[in-house]
């Protein structure tokens, strides 16, 4: 398995990975929901640019979309945010990810989730905040399996760090 940033991976395939994510699954949000191929094509750009820290959006900080490939079969999506400012420590973290609904419950979050924290450690980040809403037990455990602690919750995520 392997990460691929989206501006370096097969669009067609990574369009359609996406098109299979609601736009709001598990907390995990589906920021191209309902794009048109060529709408996904000018987003691809905006990655491009966003993940050196060009062209960001108020509020934004520079961030790196991978698609998790297995033998060729684009099977799920992780974010990570270079650093947090003070929404994203108090909110989403470092980490966000989604997996196809066909390739839920073989692993692949855990594995993706350890080779986006790899990929984490490599740029500096000696400590991954991550929140995963308290319906998502399965991503709970994802993180957990990656050496994540609960460090706090409120009424609907449970909000975790990962020392890296």
């Amino acid at each position: 398995m392997e990460l691929i940033r989206v501006q370096d991976s097969d669009y067609q395939k990574t369009y359609e990975l996406f098109m299979t994510f609601q736009e709001n699954e598990n907390g995990y949000v589906n920021s191209v929901y309902g794009y048109t191929y060529e709408q996904f094509l000018e987003w691809i750009e905006k990655k491009r640019k966003w993940s050196q820290g060009e062209d960001l959006p108020d509020e934004f900080v520079p961030d790196t979309t991978y698609v998790l490939s297995d033998g060729g079969n684009y099977v799920g999506v992780f974010n990570l945010r270079h650093y947090l400012n003070d929404f994203l420590r108090e909110g989403p973290g470092h980490i966000g990810y989604c997996i196809s609904a066909q390739y839920r419950g073989k692993g692949y979050a855990t594995e993706g989730l350890r080779l986006t924290l790899k990929k984490a450690k490599e740029m500096g980040i000696d400590e991954a905040y991550m929140s995963v809403n308290k319906d998502n037990t399965a991503s709970l455990k994802t993180q957990l399996k990656n050496g994540a602690v609960i460090h706090h919750e409120d009424e609907q995520k449970y909000y975790t760090r990962i020392r890296l």
